[in-house]
């Protein structure tokens, strides 16, 4: 086997005390120069081992200042196993930023298997920890479904779930299906969440089904540090020999 790297063992050593408490969050660590006369290596060695510890979220480089130890951020868990089947936004609290009617385009076309320039509700919402926002939900439904009707998204009463709502306009749910992936932000989600457009994402794309028909599809789009998923699958056993 050949020789560890030098950057290797020097982020290694730079690591140890990060994540066993000896360096606090917010501490300076030492300059490239510094490091690289400390540890008798090359600049170019101290700047990729400095480099790697931001690439893994331990650190972050602050540009005319240096690098610091970046604080842990604490994970929200968000369950996709929820009968309701809403938002998802939940434990966090939930700020609802309204449902307009606009016409689809792609992707939204295809996930919904409409027309393009057909007419759909597209509704938002918020959720936050501690006043800071975690995650944006957006979902598109064709208007046709429950125009004319109480039961738009529009209309429904705010603690009515997705479900529900459409069972009482005579659509029922019978599938759902959600892909999971790390995509760049965009920039109408960068306003809400506060982040700059371009970071990687996770989003959650899910969508609603009666029989082969797509009825709604959303988008869960959350931070990287601060977003994790639940899965609680059921597996159907065999039944026991006697």
């Amino acid at each position: 086997m050949g020789r560890q790297p030098r950057y290797l063992w020097m982020a290694d050593l730079l690591r140890r005390p990060i994540l066993n408490g000896e360096l606090a969050p917010g501490s300076r660590l030492p300059s490239r120069s510094r490091l690289a006369r400390t540890y008798n290596v090359s600049e170019q060695v101290s700047r990729h081992a400095l480099r790697l510890l931001v690439s893994e979220g331990l650190v972050e480089a602050r540009p005319g200042s240096g690098y610091y130890v970046r604080a842990v951020s604490q994970p929200h868990c968000f369950s996709r196993t929820d009968r309701s089947s809403g938002s998802g936004v939940g434990p966090l609290d939930r700020a609802d930023l309204g449902t307009r009617i606009e016409k689809a385009s792609d992707p939204i076309t295809q996930r919904l298997a409409v027309r393009d320039g057909e007419t759909v509700f597209r509704t938002r919402c918020l959720g936050s920890a501690d006043d800071v926002p975690v995650a944006l939900y957006t979902s598109w439904e064709p208007a046709a479904l429950t125009r004319g009707t109480l039961r738009t998204p529009a209309d429904a009463e705010p603690w009515t779930g997705l479900l529900d709502r459409l069972s009482a306009a005579g659509v029922i749910v019978d599938r759902v299906v959600e892909e999971v992936g790390v995509r760049p932000l965009q920039e109408p989600e960068a306003d809400p969440l506060r982040l700059a457009p371009g970071l990687p994402v996770l989003v959650v794309e899910r969508t609603h089904y009666y029989g082969h028909r797509p009825v709604e599809t959303s988008d869960l789009v959350g931070s990287v540090d601060h977003c994790r998923l639940l899965y609680r699958l059921s597996l159907s056993r065999a039944p026991r020999r006697p």
